[in-house]
């Protein structure tokens, strides 16, 4: 009786204790309202490592970075731990950090050729991944240097190669590393990639080559065909000069294309006559016309009744009738006008001994006979005719 009633005392001494600790808080537990972020804080359950470790908010983590980077550790071991925490970063996609872990790695200059070689493969693989090609390359070399059969080393090399456009060096890494790896797959892949695109490389450098040699050519014959019609261009003295005067200057190449905002340039035609962008000033008015080829076997007439058959708003007293016009150009040099015959061509007044072409353009001033702007503009100035 005295043990059946000993056993009733301490079931309910164990109910009492039950209730009491169903009742009790858990001094060192989560916070109901804030577990989640603590429970984020914990290493082994973290989903992202932090930027930043402060020992105050993650102790746990901290301390395990103590231990990773305890210098009294073997090198080896040291560049292992870093390793592992760079390979941690690069499945994160956190490139940049795993390329401190690799490059820390590395700094430790263990002697295992074998770490050292991943360690310069990985880190390739993160500048890949971050577009730092060059390095990539450089560090896929590195690891190359190492251990020549490589696989994964020799696959990055001939990525970083293709990436650059150095389609021949691209073919070289995969003939190399197949040599170790004749069946690898992925380097047969990056080879017919890197021969494909060396030989189209090669057949646009070719055409680039044939397209600038006839351009070349053609510039050539339009000098040529300048030179001998004796047309002279008036061009920027140079510098060493030491003059902001223009003048002649029959030692260097004319300007061939004009400096204007048309940006035309006199051309040669199958039949080898000269078509040249003119430019046509009315100073009375503050306008211009622009031809952008003008025969050189033309005359300035018919131009001037096509392009007056309608009078332009601009001329509100209606006298611009091309009957009306005279044209003129100007010896920059002297600043003499030149009165022009409508009837001459372009090429007998661009072969005139005081004609020069400004800029690739030539140009001429139009104004209208026997109107008062005409003798103000012709004041102090001597005009002749051709």
């Amino acid at each position: 009786f005295q043990m059946a009633s000993k056993g009733l005392q301490d079931e309910s001494d164990d109910d009492e204790f039950i209730e009491k600790f169903r009742t009790m808080r858990y001094k060192n537990g989560f916070n109901e309202e804030t577990w989640e972020e603590e429970f984020d804080r914990v290493p082994m359950f973290m989903k992202k490592a932090p930027d930043e470790i402060d020992p105050e908010i993650y102790p746990e983590l901290a301390c395990l970075q103590a231990i990773i980077h305890d210098e009294d550790r073997p090198p080896e071991v040291q560049a292992k731990s870093l390793k592992g925490e760079g390979n941690e970063y690069f499945k994160e996609k956190n490139y940049e950090k795993a390329i401190l872990a690799y490059s820390g790695a590395l700094k430790k200059k263990c002697d295992d050729d074998e770490l050292n070689t991943v360690l310069f493969t990985n880190r390739a693989a993160a500048q890949f991944h971050l577009g730092n090609m060059r390095s990539a390359l450089n560090d896929a070399a590195a690891a190359k240097k190492i251990n020549p059969n490589h696989l994964k080393a020799l696959i990055r090399g001939a990525q970083c190669c293709i990436e650059l456009h150095s389609y021949a060096e691209a073919v070289q890494w995969c003939d190399e590393g197949l040599k170790a790896h004749p069946a690898d797959k992925k380097l047969l892949e990056l080879r017919a990639s890197a021969d494909k695109h060396r030989r189209a490389a090669e057949r646009d450098a070719r055409k680039a080559k044939h397209k600038e040699k006839k351009l070349h050519d053609r510039e050539e014959a339009l000098r040529t065909a300048i030179k001998d019609r004796g047309i002279k261009f008036l061009e920027p003295v140079r510098a060493q000069r030491g003059s902001d005067s223009e003048d002649e200057d029959e030692g260097a190449a004319p300007a061939l294309s004009s400096k204007e905002a048309t940006g035309a340039q006199v051309c040669l035609d199958e039949q080898g006559s000269l078509h040249w962008p003119v430019l046509f000033l009315y100073p009375e008015h503050q306008q211009t016309d622009f031809i952008s080829a003008f025969c050189e076997n033309h005359c300035f007439v018919d131009h001037l009744a096509l392009m007056f058959e309608e009078l332009p708003p601009w001329d509100t007293d209606r006298k611009y009738h091309p009957q009306n016009l005279q044209l003129f150009f100007e010896d920059e040099r002297t600043e003499e006008l030149y009165l022009v015959n409508p009837e001459l061509s372009l090429l007998e007044v661009l072969q005139h001994k005081r004609f020069f072409v400004k800029e690739g353009t030539p140009s001429f001033i139009v104004l209208v006979k026997g109107s008062t702007f005409l003798k103000q503009f012709t004041t102090g100035k001597k005009i002749r005719r051709l």
